[in-house]
């Protein structure tokens, strides 16, 4: 949809390194996305719940990644800033959270809602580098992270082909590497065990799909789900809710794709 309105008011810029969503909330369950992220409602309040803490009403509020949390919300449309953690420095994103934890609420809400206004006017959303994305939601851009050229070529390998069957060993090889030594290096680089980042990028590509009329049982199989009950269970459990309520609540989401295209 690269020709789409700027102007939409629902819309999704999805980048290899960053998501920008403005749209339906739905009434997600418990969810635990594999990125970290920044949201915000789009009008009123946000309900709340980390696991382990009590709920609690907000404006805004920042997550780090696979944080298990519900939320809910007084308007029906909320927004969120979703960041690749194994993409950014890890002092940088530690000090992006302690500072939005700090940000009074109601100021980061507004920063967010601007950030919204701005990309929402901004022609030509699907040119946008990641610095420049950072500039407008964050207000700067976010050091990148150093890895290890050998776990780099594996994160790459499994954001441009989710639907590859690709294992622990098969990465492995692939870097010239044992398996115990491949998998207590990815989580060294990248913060994360390489099977919930394998599960979260499979679960991040429908992203790419939710406003599309497609058959879901061919898309499962498309990108990398054995059948169509696995693939249910993961987007339940990564977004909250069953396929057919994002793509139901996706139909008018104009959606824009930057950076290389996607497998």
């Amino acid at each position: 949809m690269d020709g789409a309105d700027a102007c939409s008011e629902r819309f999704m810029l999805v980048g290899p390194d960053r998501v920008f969503y403005a749209g339906l909330l739905g009434r997600p369950r418990r969810r635990t996305l594999g990125s970290f992220i920044l949201f915000a409602s789009m009008e009123g309040r946000l309900c709340l719940t980390v696991s382990g803490q009590p709920s609690r009403w907000v404006e805004a509020a920042v997550l780090p990644a696979y944080a298990e949390h519900t939320i809910e919300s007084e308007h029906p449309h909320a927004i969120g800033i979703l960041i690749e953690p194994e993409t950014v420095d890890a002092a940088a994103l530690a000090q992006l959270q302690a500072e939005t934890l700090a940000t009074d609420e109601a100021r980061l809400a507004s920063r967010i809602r601007d950030a919204y206004a701005t990309l929402r006017a901004t022609p030509l959303k699907h040119e946008m580098t990641t610095e420049a994305f950072d500039r407008v939601a964050l207000g700067a851009p976010l050091a990148r992270r150093r890895i290890d050229p050998r776990i780099a070529r594996v994160v790459a390998m499994l954001h441009a082909r989710p639907g590859d069957a690709l294992t622990a060993s098969d990465c492995a090889e692939a870097v010239n590497l044992s398996v115990s030594r491949f998998l207590h290096l990815f989580k060294q680089e990248t913060g994360f065990a390489f099977r919930a980042v394998r599960a979260w990028k499979r679960a991040r590509h429908l992203l790419n799909y939710a406003n599309a009329t497609i058959n879901m049982a061919h898309l499962a199989l498309d990108i990398g789900y054995p059948d169509s009950t696995h693939f249910s269970h993961s987007i339940r459990r990564f977004y909250g809710l069953q396929p057919r309520a994002i793509f139901s609540g996706s139909r008018r989401l104009e959606i824009f794709r930057n950076g290389p295209a996607e497998a």
